[in-house]
């Protein structure tokens, strides 16, 4: 967790440009993240409503934001 903390403190900092590319480097790192664990949920069986729940957003606003990323199933798998 240490790139992480470092980017909270570096948020704060006084200097705008050290404070605001660390928002940058923030806001990617979060982005995968939940990708990361969209991907995970939806691995283990999770609705997109169940992930919706869970991030405090709507079904189609994560449905709209994660599901091209997502790899197609097969539908002869099931």
């Amino acid at each position: 967790m240490t790139e992480a903390t470092d980017l909270a403190a570096a948020a704060g900092s006084a200097d705008p440009r050290v404070g605001l590319r660390a928002v940058v480097a923030l806001r990617r790192l979060l982005e995968g993240l939940e990708h990361l664990q969209v991907a995970n949920a939806r691995r283990k069986g999770w609705s997109w409503q169940e992930i919706a729940d869970a991030l405090d957003v709507t079904r189609q606003g994560v449905h709209k934001k994660h599901a091209h990323l997502m790899p197609m199933n097969d539908p002869r798998e099931g």
